[in-house]
């Protein structure tokens, strides 16, 4: 077990935490110091609360999002992939397709030459 000095509203309290895991116990200490900070008057014990409720709050929001985004991305990996393009010989994806296909080459026989 480590021991922190950490600094919340003006004042210093002595925390213990695992080996570690000290810079996170201190920048999390920083965050609910800012948060007590930004709340004006009231005693201690008031500003800690309400520091704590704003900390719950962003973190209900954060958790919010996060869940709609691993629903949107699950939801992107479940569509069926699109259907093949058709290519005819005469198709401009054909050409498109060669153009391509000509480029790379060309890239890797430059690269080669000029890495022997």
């Amino acid at each position: 077990m480590a021991d922190v000095r950490i600094q919340v509203g003006g004042y210093q309290y002595d925390v213990h935490c695992g080996d570690g895991q000290e810079d996170q116990l201190l920048r999390l200490a920083q965050l609910v110091d800012d948060k007590v900070r930004a709340v004006q008057g009231g005693t201690e014990v008031r500003q800690l609360l309400y520091a704590a409720l704003f900390l719950a709050d962003e973190a209900h929001e954060a958790k919010g999002a996060a869940a709609a985004a691993q629903a949107q991305a699950q939801e992107i990996a479940n569509r069926p992939p699109p259907p093949p393009q058709v290519v005819t010989q005469n198709s401009p994806a054909l050409g498109r397709a060669l153009t391509q296909m000509a480029d790379r080459v060309e890239a890797v026989a430059d690269y080669l030459e000029a890495n022997p």
